[in-house]
């Protein structure tokens, strides 16, 4: 059965994007999504959560092994992204 434009309409009216919700975090002044923990410091209502220095050091290390087992040496990898950045 075919629907009317306003049916149509009044069914599309919930179908609206909300905006992102941000807060700013206490710690640091970085906003973050609201309910989860800042990915500057790692800190969730002021306590520490993720330890964000091992968090680094584990993403270059798996970095490091990417470049090894594609061939390449892994210090011209890190230079070469961080000039991409």
């Amino acid at each position: 059965m075919r629907h009317t434009h306003a049916h149509t309409r009044n069914r599309r009216s919930h179908h609206a994007l909300a905006a992102i919700q941000l807060s700013i975090c206490k710690d640091c002044g970085k906003s973050h999504l609201r309910h989860t923990t800042c990915q500057n410091c790692g800190k969730y209502k002021g306590v520490q959560v993720i330890d964000v220095a091992a968090r680094a050091l584990k993403k270059e290390n798996r970095a490091k092994v990417k470049a090894k087992s594609l061939g390449i040496d892994p210090e011209k990898a890190k230079i070469a992204s961080a000039e991409k950045k």
